[in-house]
């Protein structure tokens, strides 16, 4: 922890205060939780961002979309436009935010929608879904879920961090106790079973919550607008890579270990990008990006060759048919 952190301590104890009355008065129905006839399954975090939400959905939509009507609710963070509004093939990011159009992209047949109230989206959604996906939700304790599935990177546990500003929490670490699911993201690969073990007995589960770990996992491809090349196209050839996402560093850790040769522009989460920026960029022979950044950097880069690579959650171990069983038993049973 840096000393500026440590100096921000009291600040933490605030709103640290601020979080847990709020949280007691949801917990003893002071304040109203709305519930829904209809499966609504959470995917959150504790933490401020890049834990790997976004590729949770995706495995969501994946499995379930064969069985069920599934619609993905986003608040579409620094979108440029207010209210609910269904996301189009045809959406900008400005319109609807870059993750919601990354999943239409990905799922055109999937209902994708952005609203900052949850209540109001769940209301116009539910006439079109068997399931209903809440995207970064779980502090939004005005509606309650069915299923509360909270994320954590291996690096960097909810178990070991403080609350804002001296760590990233925002709210404290008592709040995992909401979520039925707890998924353990970005570990290493070859990680030792002992390892694992050592992380469920940090997290001190309780009893009715399933943990279940997860690696992030790359396309061979890059992806253009209008073409798909292998990832070994850019072998010595001059490159930059540009992230606008939290956390980087797994991404350009790959890149390297492919021996791949770049420039690393970084720009803070959802970065929307300037005029002069764009200007900057058009002067690169070729970018390759992150498929969030590309819903906001292709439109402004037609013309231009610039590629993502596709990231993917891997569930660890085998677990995955028990998660994919373990979440459809839980919307089966809704109800019951």
């Amino acid at each position: 922890m840096n000393i500026l952190r440590k100096i921000l301590f009291p600040f933490s104890c605030l709103y640290g205060g601020i979080t847990t009355l709020r949280n007691l008065f949801y917990d003893k129905g002071w304040f109203k939780s709305k519930s829904y006839n209809t499966p609504v399954i959470c995917v959150g975090n504790l933490s401020t961002g890049g834990t790997g939400k976004s590729p949770m959905i995706e495995l969501l939509i994946s499995f379930l979309k064969k069985e069920y009507q599934v619609a993905v609710l986003s608040r579409g963070y620094k979108r440029k436009t207010t209210g609910f509004k269904e996301v189009l093939s045809n959406s900008t990011a400005e319109e609807v935010g870059d993750e919601p159009l990354q999943f239409k992209q990905n799922f055109p047949d999937t209902t994708i929608a952005v609203c900052v109230d949850r209540q109001e989206g769940i209301e116009k959604l539910i006439i079109k879904a068997d399931v209903i996906l809440l995207d970064d939700a779980f502090q939004h304790r005005k509606v309650k879920a069915s299923t509360y599935i909270l994320l954590t990177t291996f690096n960097d546990l909810y178990s070991n961090d403080y609350i804002l500003p001296t760590g990233n929490l925002r709210e404290s670490r008592k709040g995992a106790e909401r979520a039925d699911v707890i998924l353990v993201t970005k570990c290493p690969e070859g990680v030792a079973y002992a390892k694992l073990q050592e992380i469920q007995f940090l997290l001190n589960l309780k009893p009715h919550q399933k943990i279940y770990f997860s690696k992030i996992g790359y396309d061979d491809n890059i992806f253009g607008i209008s073409e798909t090349l292998p990832l070994d196209y850019l072998k010595n050839k001059e490159f930059t890579l540009v992230t606008g996402i939290a956390n980087p560093k797994p991404l350009v850790r790959y890149l390297k270990r492919k021996e791949l040769i770049f420039e690393h522009s970084n720009f803070s989460d959802h970065h929307h990008f300037s005029t002069s920026e764009i200007k900057q960029l058009k002067k690169k022979e070729i970018i390759l990006t992150t498929e969030k950044d590309f819903m906001r950097l292709q439109p402004k880069l037609d013309k231009f060759a610039i590629y993502y690579l596709p990231i993917k959650t891997i569930i660890l171990k085998e677990q995955e048919e028990f998660l994919k069983e373990y979440i459809i038993e839980e919307i089966e049973n809704f109800g019951k």
